[in-house]
C-alpha cells in the first residue's frame, strides 16, 4: 500500500542539522521510495530535496497537513500544542529516540530550581500528549524499550486490548536506532589536517564528534590528552562543533569549563582545538576522514543509562576507533565487537592509556577499524528504518484507539464525533486527497469505531 506520510520536526533543516533533524531527513528519504511523503519543520527550512516534499510549516497550517496524511511521524514538543491530534484520523508513530525529559534534568542542572521545575513539567506534558494518543512508539535500544514499557504502563497504554494484541509489545514500541548512509563516506577535501592551524599532516588527531552538553565530560578527556602529549607529542583533539546549529539551544556550561580547562593547562591551539561552527551535514565526512579515533566521553547517571550517543554512529560510519567510557548501550557493543577501548567513568588514568595505547599501535587501530566497518553493516538507514517502512506499508491504529478516543470524549465531557463532524471531515479528506484517500481514512475511522 502506498501511503500519503508526513514527518515533522521542530529542529532546523538546513546545511547545519543536528541529530532530530537529521533522523526527520533521513525517515522521509528512506520512505519516499514507496510513500508520498512531506516533512515539515516549525523551525528555519532551507534545505530543500527533490525526492519529497520540505518545508517550514505555520502552526495554524499543520491541521491541514495532518489531513492529508494517513501516517503521521512525530518527534519533539508538538502533541501537546495540538490537543486536536488525539482526534485525528491518522496512524501516529511518535519517535522517543531521545528521552527528552531525562535529558531536561541535565540541560537546566544549574539553573534556579524553580526554572528546572517548569522545564521538566513542560516535558513530562508532552510526553503526557505523546503517549496518550501514540499508535506506534519508536526508540533507539533494548535499555530505551524497558524505559518506554514503563511509561506506557503507568499511562494505562499496558491494558487487556493492547496485551491481546501483541502480548510482546513488538508492534507497539519498535526499536528504531540512529543510522548511517550506507554508502561509504567520500572525501571532498581536507578538512583537519594541514587545513587547521596547529594540525599537521601527520599530527594523530582525536575526534569530539559533535556538541559539548552538560551530561558530556569533556573535562576529563582534555586532563588525560594532557598527559598523553607527553609521550605521544603529535596528539591533537579537536572539538567538532561548539555552537549548536538551533539557535533556541543556548551555550551550556560544560562547553564554558572545558575552554577554560585547556587554556588554563596551556593545550588551547596546541594539543586541543575548538572549531565552533557546526559543520554542515554534507562535509561532515570530510572531517571524520581527517580523524584516527573517535572519543566520546560521558558523566555518569541515568541520562547516560538511555541515552544513544548519536556521534558513535558517525564514527561506525567513517570506519574510526572508539575510545569511549562506560555507561551507555553502546559502551557494550564497542568491548563485545572490539571496536577500540571503554574505561570507567572520570578516570583520567585510564582513559589516557587507552588512548596511547592505540595511538602508538597502526595494528591495533587497524584491526578495531576493521571491525567498527564490520560492525557499521548493521545501523545502515536501511536496515535501521524497516519498522518505519513496515508501519507506512500497512498503517493501522493501536488496539485500544478506540478506548483512546472514549477517554478523550469523556474527559471533555462531550459526545463522541457526530455524523455532521464525520461528514465534514469526509468533505475535507475529498478535497485534500482524492477518493482513494478519502476511503482510506473512512476504514481507519471505521476501524477505530468498533474497537470503541
Amino acid at each position: 500500500m502506498r501511503s500519503r506520510v508526513l514527518v515533522a520536526t521542530l529542529d532546523r533543516v538546513a546545511d547545519q542539522m543536528a541529530g532530530p533533524a537529521i533522523r526527520a531527513w533521513e525517515i522521509a528519504s528512506h520512505l519516499t521510495a514507496e510513500h508520498d511523503v512531506r516533512l515539515v519543520t516549525f523551525g528555519e527550512c532551507s534545505r530543500t530535496s527533490v525526492e519529497f516534499d520540505v518545508a517550514h510549516i505555520r502552526v495554524e497550517d499543520f491541521r491541514d497537513a495532518v489531513e492529508w496524511a494517513d501516517v503521521l511521524v512525530l518527534q519533539g514538543y508538538v502533541a501537546a500544542t495540538f490537543p486536536w491530534l488525539r482526534q485525528a484520523d491518522v496512524v501516529l508513530v511518535v519517535d522517543l529516540y531521545d528521552p527528552f525529559h531525562i535529558e531536561s534534568l541535565e540541560v537546566g542542572r544549574h539553573q534556579p530550581l524553580a526554572q528546572r521545575d517548569a522545564s521538566l513539567a513542560s516535558s513530562l506534558r508532552e510526553l503526557d500528549a505523546q503517549i496518550a494518543r501514540g499508535d506506534v512508539f519508536l526508540c533507539a535500544s533494548d535499555r530505551q524499550r524497558d524505559l518506554w514499557v514503563g511509561h506506557l504502563a503507568a499511562a494505562g497504554r499496558l491494558n487487556p486490548l493492547t496485551y491481546d494484541a501483541d502480548r510482546g509489545l513488538r508492534d507497539l514500541i519498535r526499536i528504531v536506532p540512529f543510522g548511517i548512509s550506507s554508502v561509504a563516506p567520500v572525501r571532498s577535501g581536507r578538512a583537519i589536517k594541514g587545513v587547521v592551524p596547529g594540525i599537521g599532516d601527520d599530527d594523530l588527531v582525536l575526534l569530539w564528534g559533535g556538541g559539548v552538553y552538560n551530561w558530556f565530560d569533556p573535562l576529563t578527556l582534555v586532563r588525560a590528552v594532557d598527559r598523553v602529549r607527553r609521550t605521544v607529542p603529535q596528539v591533537r583533539l579537536y572539538f567538532l562543533g561548539m555552537r549548536h546549529p538551533n539557535p533556541d539551544v543556548p551555550e551550556m556550561r560544560m562547553a564554558r569549563s572545558v575552554r577554560e580547562l585547556a587554556a588554563e593547562l596551556g593545550l588551547t591551539q596546541s594539543h586541543v582545538f575548538f572549531n565552533e561552527e557546526w559543520v554542515p551535514y554534507e562535509r561532515r565526512a570530510d572531517f571524520l576522514l581527517d580523524a584516527d579515533l573517535g572519543v566520546s566521553t560521558h558523566l555518569p547517571g541515568i541520562e547516560t543509562e538511555f541515552s544513544f550517543r548519536t556521534r558513535i554512529l558517525d564514527y561506525l560510519w567513517a570506519g574510526l576507533p572508539i575510545v569511549s567510557t562506560g555507561g551507555d548501550a553502546f559502551a557494550g557493543l564497542v568491548e563485545r565487537e572490539g571496536l577500540g577501548r571503554v574505561v570507567p567513568p572520570e578516570d583520567v588514568g585510564l582513559l589516557a592509556e587507552a588512548l596511547e595505547a592505540l595511538l602508538v599501535d597502526p595494528v591495533a587501530r587497524a584491526s578495531a577499524a576493521a571491525n567498527v566497518r564490520r560492525v557499521a553493516q548493521d545501523f545502515t538507514w536501511p536496515r535501521v528504518l524497516e519498522p518505519v517502512s513496515a508501519v507506512c506499508a500497512t498503517p493501522r491504529r493501536a488496539a485500544d484507539a478506540g478506548r483512546i478516543a472514549a477517554s478523550e470524549a469523556a474527559e471533555h465531557g462531550r459526545p463522541r464525533r457526530s455524523i455532521r463532524d464525520d461528514v465534514s471531515a469526509l468533505a475535507r479528506h475529498l478535497r485534500s486527497g482524492g477518493l482513494r484517500h478519502a476511503v482510506r481514512k473512512v476504514r481507519a475511522r471505521l476501524g477505530t469505531l468498533r474497537q470503541g
